[in-house]
């Protein structure tokens, strides 16, 4: 199993020297892959113009979107930032997405949540089946979510299954279910798998607070996310295994704290 790290560009107050230099210690590192979330109602920076940034001062590491908030965005407008990054770092873009769960950033976007799921499954098959938008045929696509219609929507128009979080056993069963969906479809050999989490291995309090901010939407259940950070080198280490021996085929480690000594940190724990 590949083992990535996530770049901080959605935990407030980051800024582009930071990212820049996160990426360039990154590659440098023992990670396979350098990811970004995507929120627009929050202090973030935007996903594509993050991982173009990074493109710039990277050779080595895979780009991820783990995901994007595809129905957001306009879809010539979605494959034209997806090419452009995928360009700007030749060839090393792996695209993910999703609808996203929180209602503000589509109120902020001026866009109808109501048609999240559709809207996405039109976005795919453009995707798919638009070399005019100048995406090339063989990029990566991941698909989130762990609702049936979006197991489906990741069997019938992606290349694998993207986890959201939470523990392996989680993992384990969203697993099982992206090989039912895609066995359903008799797609052949089987979908690509991966997972996410989040450390934060020297300010356990700021990681915590961070967390709760960014899943205030989701009330109490808030603080179990929190509780789920990854706060020790054991504690990364065995969620490590944990993932491997559920299937998972890459699995990225997003930062809760903005600290560039967190890289080291966590190269630490993995080795």
């Amino acid at each position: 199993m590949r083992v990535g790290v996530g770049l901080p560009n959605t935990i407030p107050g980051s800024d582009g020297r930071l990212l820049v230099e996160w990426a360039r210690r990154a590659d440098g590192g023992p990670f396979s892959t350098l990811a970004v979330l995507d929120r627009l109602a929050y202090d973030s920076i935007e996903p594509f113009t993050a991982l173009a940034a990074a493109a710039a001062v990277t050779e080595r590491i895979g780009l991820a979107t783990m995901i994007v908030i595809g129905p957001l965005r306009n879809t010539a407008l979605l494959a034209k930032q997806a090419a452009s990054v995928d360009a700007l770092s030749g060839g090393r873009l792996t695209l993910g997405l999703a609808v996203g769960a929180r209602l503000d950033d589509y109120e902020v976007a001026g866009v109808d949540h109501r048609r999240r799921g559709a809207r996405l499954s039109e976005q795919l098959a453009t995707l798919r089946d638009g070399e005019h938008l100048g995406t090339r045929s063989d990029l990566p696509v991941l698909v989130g979510g762990g609702t049936g219609p979006a197991f489906a929507r990741m069997a019938r128009y992606a290349d694998g299954y993207a986890h959201n979080g939470g523990p392996p056993r989680a993992f384990a069963r969203a697993a099982a279910s992206a090989h039912a969906a895609w066995s359903d479809l008799d797609r052949p050999g089987r979908p690509l798998l991966w997972g996410q989490g989040y450390f934060a291995l020297d300010d356990e309090r700021a990681g915590a607070a961070y967390l709760r901010d960014y899943y205030a939407f989701t009330g109490p259940f808030a603080d179990k996310i929190a509780a789920g950070n990854l706060t020790s080198a054991r504690a990364v280490r065995d969620v490590v295994r944990g993932y491997e021996e559920a299937g998972c085929d890459e699995l990225i480690l997003f930062p809760t704290v903005a600290d560039l000594d967190e890289l080291d940190r966590l190269a630490e724990a993995l080795a």
